[in-house]
């Protein structure tokens, strides 16, 4: 905290107090040599820089808003942890491999593997039939042990039923799909939206009700187009970001 109160306000600018703390307040962010770390109170701030808790309030606030600091309730307001940058819509590639190759260790909880009946909407971006027999695995995917995104994934049984008795908590589906099956994977179409998280996702994401969430319907699809898997992933906000290359027409 040295380096936060070694700063001072310059009361003789027409530059409103509560935009000098911000600015400082961000100085001190964009330097920490590491992240997750709590900042003053707002007593201490107040007292330090000599002026009133609501203009120490009202800079905070817009840090909150804008990502940089995040509150939690009885503990008081860190700095947010860095997002890791997720390729998942650029590149056709499994969690473990990705989150490895960003020097992150992957784990994986499987919630739940069942065979169940196709509704309509699977049935319709699986180009499978309604009631035909299709995987359901449910999962939640962690980064150096925080959980990061929420995963529903279904598979046609009848293509996919070798993968059935194998462990999702240590094998890649990607990899199973290509040794059990001999599939070879062609491409994936992902569509992106913010959702709010409901109680379930709040409670295995360990973040608050009605929290913002990234949500990514993807189909992926074989060598000869025919799509093979379709999934459901609910990334936290706070902890995801993503990447969009886009090329000139």
């Amino acid at each position: 905290m040295a380096g936060l109160f070694s700063k001072k306000l310059n009361k003789d600018i027409p530059v409103p107090y509560y935009y000098q703390l911000k600015e400082i307040l961000l100085e001190y962010i964009v330097e920490k040599p590491d992240n997750n770390n709590q900042i003053p109170t707002e007593i201490e701030l107040s007292e330090h820089f000599g002026i009133s808790r609501p203009t120490v309030r009202q800079a905070i606030n817009e840090l909150v808003f804008e990502g940089y600091l995040t509150r939690q309730k009885g503990k008081g307001t860190f700095i947010t942890k860095t997002k890791i940058n997720q390729s998942f819509l650029q590149v056709l590639e499994s969690f473990n491999h990705e989150m490895v190759r960003k020097g992150l260790t992957p784990t994986t909880k499987v919630i739940g593997l069942k065979v169940m009946e196709a509704d309509s909407s699977i049935a319709e971006m699986l180009k499978i039939a309604v009631n035909d027999q299709v995987i359901q695995l449910r999962r939640l995917r962690f980064a150096n042990d925080e959980p990061i995104v929420y995963v529903i994934t279904y598979l046609p049984y009848e293509k996919c039923q070798a993968i059935m008795d194998k462990d999702f908590q240590r094998e890649s589906l990607y990899d199973l799909l290509s040794k059990e099956c001999g599939f070879e994977l062609l491409k994936a179409v992902r569509k992106l939206e913010a959702v709010l998280a409901g109680e379930y996702e709040s409670q295995i994401l360990e973040i608050e009700k009605g929290t913002p969430i990234q949500f990514i319907k993807s189909v992926t699809y074989l060598a000869d187009e025919t799509p093979i898997e379709y999934s459901l992933a609910k990334y936290r906000g706070d902890r995801s970001q993503f990447t969009f290359e886009l090329g000139i027409r």
